[in-house]
C-alpha cells in the first residue's frame, strides 16, 4: 500500500477531516477530497449511511476508519472505500462493511448495547473500551504515516479475555471471505 496521497508522512495530519454526525454532512463529502473519515457510531443504520456516502461513484474519500464497541469488546478497521479515488484492486484495504456486511444491515435490528455516550458507558460498559480502541487505532495510523505501509488494518479487543487480535492485510483472505458470502 502506498502513501502517495500523503505529502508529509512524519506528521500526524489528517487533511480535510470532518466530524460527520448526520446524513446531510456526509453528502458534502462528495464535494471534497477527504483523505480520512473517522466514524465512531453506535448503530448499524449510521454505519450504513457512512458506507453508502463513501462508496458513491463521485466520492473521493481515501480512507474510512471505523471504530465500534459493545459492552466488553470492540473493533477498529481502516479501509479504502470502493469509489472514484479507490479502484478495484487486490491491494485495496477492505472496509468494515465489505468484510462484515452484517455491520451495516439496519434490517437486522440494533443491538441493545450501551451507547458511546459518557453517561451510558459509565453504567453499562467495561472501563476503557473506547480509550483502548482509540489508542490502538491511532497507533496503527501513526505506523501508516511513518512507514507508508501496514501489516494489519484493524483489530479486535476483548476486555473479558484481555486479548487484542489484529486484522491482517491479506488479499487472499478477503477473496475467500467474498466467495463465502456469495454462497447460499
Amino acid at each position: 500500500m502506498s502513501l502517495r496521497r500523503f505529502q508529509n508522512c512524519n506528521t500526524l495530519i489528517i487533511n480535510h477531516f470532518r466530524n460527520c454526525g448526520v446524513e446531510d454532512e456526509l453528502d458534502r463529502i462528495n464535494d471534497r477530497s477527504v483523505d480520512l473519515l473517522i466514524g465512531c457510531v453506535d448503530t448499524r443504520a449510521a454505519r450504513s449511511i457512512i458506507a453508502r456516502a463513501l462508496t458513491k461513484a463521485t466520492c473521493r474519500a481515501a480512507y474510512w476508519l471505523d471504530l465500534g464497541n459493545n459492552a466488553a469488546s470492540g473493533q477498529f478497521v481502516l479501509g479504502q472505500p470502493l469509489n472514484a479515488r479507490n479502484r478495484r484492486k487486490a491491494a485495496r484495504l477492505r472496509t468494515v462493511s465489505e468484510l462484515y456486511p452484517e455491520i451495516i444491515d439496519a434490517e437486522a435490528g440494533e443491538d441493545p448495547l450501551p451507547s458511546c455516550s459518557a453517561v451510558e458507558a459509565l453504567d453499562r460498559q467495561e472501563p476503557f473500551i473506547n480509550q483502548t480502541l482509540a489508542a490502538s487505532a491511532l497507533a496503527m495510523l501513526a505506523r501508516l504515516f511513518r512507514y507508508g505501509k501496514l501489516s494489519h488494518h484493524g483489530g479486535f479487543f476483548n476486555a473479558q479475555s484481555g486479548f487484542m487480535s489484529p486484522l491482517p492485510v491479506d488479499p487472499q483472505l478477503w477473496s475467500k471471505a467474498r466467495r463465502r458470502a456469495r454462497r447460499p
